[in-house]
Formats: structure tokens, sequence, C-alpha cells
């Protein structure tokens, strides 16, 4: 496990040395740069690689401004959010070289590194139970962090209705992430399976029998689940819908979509926690189990079932629906909050769930404690289990747990936890004709683009439109010459289509590679995605995208029934 997720994310453990420097697991753009790296020195690539047309996103520092952190780093341990040692002293010592030369990755080798996780589905218009208000979706990832720590799932239901779509945002570490990307749609599935089928299911597992199948995953091939752990997070889904047997004599048919979302992702959580608190005899699954529960993941979830759309959030990723109006614009309407110290409803909720002489320190500098920037997440006992928990589970678990100096360190002010909840906030949207996609996304993208850019990009990409609009330029002042340059670009663009055949690619090129006006620039474009891994996580995050199609005609439809 990578314990240093990145300089946004945590700033206290350090990064793991046990990685071989040589990894099948590289991201692919440091695969593809690492000649670079090794031919020259690190100087001269730093010195073309690191401009940036956005200077609020860089820093002004050798170390990482703290409000880029995912979690801020105690005084005590502010070694520990350094880069690696003497990275930084060495391209300073270096940078006096007369004549720096400029690498770019060319147009394929920028394609293959943006390409590498998109993936694409095609939903049937009919799965034999009803027609589909999904045309298909694209999603793809683009990592900063090694590994990354973002996860994406889409499934759809096989003994219910609907489709499920989610992006996961891990921090301090991907285990957590990796573990309720697979887990928390079969506890949805569960809660919304009627008392019938759940009978079915707990009689064929007594039997020895096949169990019905309750999800169709639709993955990338680098979308992987954990064989080792299956076993064990079999039994905690069946305890759960044994429980769910119990409490339900099968007298109401009517399922509550909010509720059952709301359920699942509490459910997990405890189980998450109870699986760390209960240990494995399996020394690995022991281990994993605490790392599960010692790292943290937001979650940001779409059900999606012919006009009814749900929407349930934990943590600081977004669900925004692109909606096209009459004259073919296209407006952003959010299905998501925020869960920080921007939402001013999440820190009112906070301050009243503690006593009132905690009111000062339960948020300082717009984090949970002053160091946690989601208000809601899974795993994260650390801001969930007393004190005695956290020290007697560190004391009898591994020697790698109680050697890690993150797991051992109790947050300041830390007196009447839980001070976090992986409880979602469920919104409601009923499908119109011109809601034409949902983007799900973690908070990579937003952080670089606003959403009224994200949903015009998708919807011009969706509808060919874009290179019918006229060019803006936001103010600035352009020559005749750039004018030029940007009517070239666009024709050539025009033959290529963007070179993307996929809309979450689409926008993460944009979202990486714009420029001031707004157009995508192949230098700047191919500086960002030729940093090496060290410096990569200082100017983006991962970036995680699905983009969900409806179809018009069958949401029409299904309106014209009514």
């Amino acid at each position: 496990m990578c314990v240093c997720p990145g300089p946004r994310r945590i700033g206290i453990p350090v990064r793991s040395s046990s990685l071989p420097l040589f990894s099948d697991a590289m991201p692919a753009p440091t695969q593809l740069f690492f000649p670079l790296i090794r031919n020259c020195e690190l100087s001269r690539i730093y010195g073309t690689a690191c401009y940036c047309h956005h200077r609020h996103l860089c820093c002004s520092s050798p170390y990482l401004a703290q409000s880029r952190l995912r979690y801020a780093p105690h005084p005590a341990y502010a070694t520990f959010c350094r880069p690696k040692e003497g990275w930084w002293q060495y391209t300073q010592g270096r940078r006096y070289a007369s004549t720096p030369q400029k690498f770019y990755l060319t147009p394929p080798q920028v394609n293959s590194i943006l390409k590498a996780n998109e993936y694409s589905f095609k939903v049937p218009e009919f799965d034999g139970k009803n027609v589909s208000s999904v045309l298909g979706f694209d999603s793809n990832q683009l990592p900063a962090n090694a590994p990354i720590e973002d996860r994406r799932s889409a499934a759809t239901c096989l003994q219910t209705r609907g489709m499920l779509l989610g992006v996961f945002d891990g921090h301090a570490g991907c285990a957590c992430s990796q573990a309720v990307s697979e887990r928390l749609f079969y506890y949805i599935a569960v809660s919304l399976l009627p008392h019938e089928t759940l009978l079915e299911i707990e009689n064929a597992v007594e039997s020895g029998r096949a169990l019905l199948p309750i999800l169709q995953w639709h993955k990338h091939p680098n979308d992987y689940f954990s064989k080792e752990a299956s076993k064990l997070y079999f039994n905690s889904l069946r305890t759960y819908w044994q429980e769910l047997i119990d409490l339900n004599t099968g007298e109401s048919t009517d399922i509550d979509v909010k509720e059952a979302l709301i359920n699942a992702f509490k459910r997990l959580d405890n189980d998450i926690s109870l699986e760390a608190q209960v240990g494995d005899p399996n020394s690995f699954l022991n281990y994993l189990v605490l790392r599960v529960a010692f790292s943290g993941a937001t979650a940001c979830v779409a059900h999606v079932d012919g006009v009814d759309l749900h929407v349930a959030n934990t943590g600081d990723s977004r669900a925004m629906l692109g909606v096209q109006e009459e004259d073919g614009s296209w407006s952003a309407v959010t299905l998501s909050n925020d869960h920080n110290a921007q939402n001013e409803r999440e820190l009112e909720r906070l301050k009243l769930e503690h006593p009132k002489n905690e009111a000062k320190s339960v948020v300082k500098q717009d984090r949970l404690l002053g160091l946690l920037m989601p208000f809601r997440a899974f795993g994260d006992v650390k801001f969930k289990w007393s004190i005695d928990l956290q020290k007697r589970v560190i004391e009898s678990g591994p020697d790698q747990l109680n050697d890690n100096e993150y797991t051992k360190f109790i947050p300041p002010n830390y007196y009447t936890p839980p001070y976090l909840t992986a409880e979602p906030e469920v919104t409601y949207h009923r499908l119109r004709p011109q809601d034409k996609f949902l983007v799900l996304a973690t908070d990579g993208l937003w952080e670089t683009m606003h959403r009224q850019d994200v949903v015009r990009i998708v919807g011009e990409y969706l509808t060919g439109m874009h290179h019918q609009q006229p060019i803006a330029v936001g103010g600035y002042k352009v020559t005749l010459g750039q004018m030029h340059g940007l009517l070239t670009e666009r024709r050539a663009k025009m033959s290529s289509v963007f070179e993307d055949q996929n809309a979450a690619t689409h926008l993460i090129r944009h979202a990486v590679g714009n420029n001031e006006f707004g157009t995508v620039d192949h230098e700047r474009l191919s500086k960002m995605l030729s940093l090496p891994e060290e410096l990569a996580r200082m100017y983006r995050d991962d970036i995680t995208i699905i983009v969900v199609q409806f179809n018009s005609h069958v949401v029409g439809a299904y309106q014209n029934q009514e």
C-alpha cells in the first residue's frame, strides 16, 4: 500500500519506499516519459514542463501550499509532507543550463496516455424487463497520484430495475476507495431487493445452490476486484441481507430508493469499521481491513431507473446534469452538494452534533478538526473511533500498522467522536427530455473547470456543435495572427473530431490542456502529461469522470404515458 497519497491528500505519512522503481504499475504518463528522464537531467524537463497558465494552481514555494492538501500536516510531522528528499535542491542546483532543451510528447503519445483508462458501454434499448432511459456511458481516469487513489464503478441491477454508476475519491491511500468501489453497489442492490428475492438468495446459499446474479458489472480491465477479500466481503453482505429479512415481514412491497441508498452507505461503512475491529486470522486480510479502515474515500453514486434519477453523495465529488435549452444552449444543474467548509449547512450540522465548547475547534481553517477537508467519508476511523479503541486496535495489529506514524497520530481537540459520517445526502430528479446527460466526477475535475464549462464542452461534443460556435476570447486582446492560429487549430480538429471517441476523455483533454482562450493547447497538454510523479500531484489531482447519456425519446415517452 502506498501510504503517501500525494500533497493534497495528506501531509503526515511518508511515501512507501518498498515499491520497485520500474514497477509494472507505473502510471502511463511516467512509463512514456521515463526515457526522457533517464537520458536528460530532470532540471531541463522541469524548466519546460512546469509552466502553468493557471498560476493559482501552482506552488509559490518548493512545497505545496497547505490549502491544496486533503489533510493538513500536523507541525510534529511537517517533514512528512515534503517531496522526496533532495529533488527540489537538485532541480534548483541544475537550473544553470544555458540552452535548456524542450521535450514534448507527440500527439500519439498524448492520446495513448489520455485513452489508457477509457471505457464505453452502450445500453441495449430493451433489456428484457423495460426500455432503458440510458443510452450508454463513457468513463475515464487520469492519475496524478501513484498509484491512483480514485476508483469508478458501473453496473446494471439484474433483480431490480435501473443502473448504478459511481465515482470514488480516496485519500490516505487507495485501500478504502478500492473496497467501496467493489462493495457499495452490492449493498445498494440488496437494499433494493424485495423480501421474496432476499429469501430466495438466502435459501440458495443455505442449500449450496447457485446464487441469482445481482449485478452485471461494466468494467475496464484495469478496474479489478480483490479476490483475496471476496469471502470476507460476501459474509458481511450476507449478514446484512439476513438482517433485512428479519426486519421485513414481507407485508410491504414498496421500496424507498432514497432510504435504500442511505442504509447501504451507512451499513457498508459500519462493516468496514467492524471488520477492522474484529480482525482476521489471515495476516494479509488482517492488514487489508485495517488499511481500508484507516484510509478514507468519498463517493458520488447515481441510480437511474426510467425517469427516476437518485444521486447519493458523501464528500466532495459532484453530479452535474447537462440540460439543453430551447435555443440549443447548455445549462448545468447541480445534483449534489459538497460536504466541506464551503457548505454552510454542513458547518451548522457539525457544530450541532458536538458540545458548544467545541464550536471553534470542530472546524479549523476550513477543515474537520483542522485536518480533513471533506466532512463526510467512508473509512477514516481516526475521526470516528474513540481514542481507546484506536490505541487498542493499533497495538494489537500488525507491525506495519503499529510502526506507521499516521495511524498512531490522534487528531487535536478530539473529545466527542465520531466527527465524521458516511451518511449520504440523496437528491431526486425526475428526468425530462431536455436532460441530455449526467456528469459524475471526482474533485480533480471541478478544481480545474467550472461546472458550466464542463456541461458546455460535453454537450457540444455529444451534439457535434463545437465547430459551429463563434470563438470566444474572454476579453483578451488577440492579434490577427493569434486569431488565425485559433481558426487553423479548429479546422485541424474538425478533421480528427478531437481524436476522441469518448466524452470523458474529451473532457479530461480540456481539463488538463485548456489555455486562456478555452481551447486545447497541445503544448500545454504535453507539458502537463509529461510531469514526473513527484511534480504531477502539485498541479492537479486524480481525475475520474463518468458521462451518462440519456435517451430523450424514451424519457419523453415516459412522460406521455402519464
